[in-house]
């Protein structure tokens, strides 16, 4: 019997995907998936554990792949948290539409609550630990309970924010996406505008000024 063809995990998820495309549905078993791309079923279980579990990790490898370009950019390096977040956008949403019919197909076209998919949450994940990562710049506190649920509404926030704009994606019939493009700037730009911590800090400055000219004068 003639050995079967030594098979890497971006092989099967791009088997998978080809096959998604043109079936329109997923294949009706590992076995007949693995026999029709000529690899032994066993690989394909080395790698994921069913079909469903290979969704999970198809947002995750694009969000990889994302992370990793932005990380070999030397511009991106000296960006500050806003240009960093607009740039992650930019790149992953451009792996998106490169991927869209797929895409769209593992989202339900748009018909089921994205909020609800589990097909998201290792996205969610990963994308939670890189708004961490920003250190986006908020008021300081100095007290640890309270901090802890700022940097979680931080991370839930974007969340949402990254939701609505997967699904103005989703539904952008624009040429190339472009108003999807306009959303992203538009609003990141906003987020980070409505958390700007510097006018707030000069009015506190101007408030401590105050209270201590105040204290001298009496």
């Amino acid at each position: 019997m003639a050995r079967k063809k030594k098979i890497k995990s971006s092989d099967i998820v791009k088997f998978y995907m080809d096959y998604v495309l043109e079936h329109d549905h997923k294949p009706k078993s590992v076995y007949a998936f693995a026999k029709a791309n000529d690899f032994d079923e066993a690989d394909f279980y080395s790698f994921f554990s069913s079909f469903e579990a290979l969704d999970n990790q198809v947002f995750k490898i694009m969000y990889d792949a994302t992370t990793e370009a932005l990380e070999s950019s030397e511009d991106y390096q000296s960006f500050d948290a806003r240009q960093r977040l607009l740039s992650f956008y930019f790149t992953f949403f451009e792996n998106l539409t490169a991927n869209r019919s797929f895409v769209l197909f593992l989202l339900g076209h748009g018909k089921i609550n994205l909020k609800q998919l589990k097909v998201l949450a290792p996205l969610k994940k990963e994308f939670g630990k890189f708004i961490e990562e920003l250190d986006i710049e908020t008021i300081e506190i100095k007290q640890e309970q309270v901090d802890r649920i700022k940097e979680r509404s931080i991370r839930e926030t974007a969340w949402i924010q990254f939701l609505i704009t997967l699904k103005f994606w989703m539904e952008d019939s624009s040429p190339g996406f472009e108003k999807t493009d306009i959303f992203i700037e538009k609003a990141v730009n906003t987020s980070f505008d409505l958390i700007d911590i510097k006018p707030i800090k000069s009015l506190i400055d101007l408030g401590k000024f105050l209270v201590k000219e105040k204290m001298h004068m009496n």
